[in-house]
């Protein structure tokens, strides 16, 4: 097989304690965009975030996921959980079928509040910048205790600009 065409669960796969990453089409394979099967472990909460560059599409395959994608009235620090647009718009509940598409510069962000996990498709242009992301992320989370200054100059490198905290807060018993 030329790797073009992958059968279900193939493609290079990277797994840690926060989510679990298929790479479907990669700079590698001459692809501008880079995609992505994510699953998303009950508890994530990958932080409300800009990009300077980088534009963004997540599709949700499986469960429910909470999306946000606007300028709040006012970036709270610690959550984005309650961030309210000027128009109103608030976080949604996406279920299987919702996507949300992130141009540059605008904050986003999502979490799973569900106890179970969630399958998405992610896209991010340009390659390879999330391929290098996600391995190096990998490296950071193999460690027995996470460093969050490592995490937060590894997002500068890859061009993600946090507003809150990424988190990882499994529910009790999982």
């Amino acid at each position: 097989m030329t790797g073009l065409i992958l059968p279900p669960g193939q493609g290079k796969k990277i797994v840690t304690k926060a989510q679990e990453v298929t790479f479907k089409a990669t700079a590698a394979d001459g692809s501008s965009v880079s995609v992505f099967e994510v699953i998303v472990p009950p508890g994530f909460d990958v932080g409300a975030h800009v990009h300077d560059h980088s534009q963004e599409f997540f599709y949700v395959l499986e469960g429910t996921l909470d999306l946000l994608a606007f300028e709040p009235t006012e970036r709270t620090g610690d959550s984005w959980h309650d961030w309210e647009s000027p128009d109103g718009d608030r976080l949604v509940r996406a279920e299987k079928g919702s996507s949300m598409f992130v141009p540059p510069r605008t904050p986003h962000a999502f979490r799973n509040s569900t106890t179970e996990p969630v399958r998405m498709l992610f896209l991010n242009y340009p390659s390879p910048d999330h391929e290098r992301y996600f391995e190096e992320i990998a490296e950071i989370f193999s460690a027995p205790s996470v460093d969050p200054g490592a995490v937060a100059r590894m997002r500068e490198r890859y061009d993600i600009e946090p507003i809150t905290p990424l988190r990882y807060e499994p529910p009790l018993g999982a």
